[in-house]
């Protein structure tokens, strides 16, 4: 994971997702237009939080978040998902 120049403000998360699965478990190959959107991903950066309201998530977490969770954001050619931290349903 490299350095980002991104600092997601109060309680904002900066996501990378994983990628979707190509292939179903039985080997067939998944065509674009029919891959789901993937539900998990890794955190890049996280902000400070809330006044009282401190974050429970911090870069480096592998974690669930809802199908149409966040706003996509593409920077220096990669894709990200930034999202409250209350789109996140889990911690991996």
């Amino acid at each position: 994971m490299s350095k980002i120049n991104i600092t997601p403000l109060a309680d904002r998360v900066l996501v990378e997702a994983a990628a979707a699965e190509e292939t179903t478990a039985s080997g067939i190959i998944i065509p674009d237009t029919a891959k789901e959107k993937p539900q998990k991903g890794t955190v890049v950066a996280v902000g400070n939080g809330k006044k009282d309201e401190p974050l429970t998530v911090k870069a480096g977490d592998t974690v669930l978040y809802g199908k149409y969770a966040g706003t996509e954001i593409s920077f220096e050619g990669h894709d990200y998902l930034i999202m409250r931290e209350s789109d996140i349903f889990a911690i991996l």
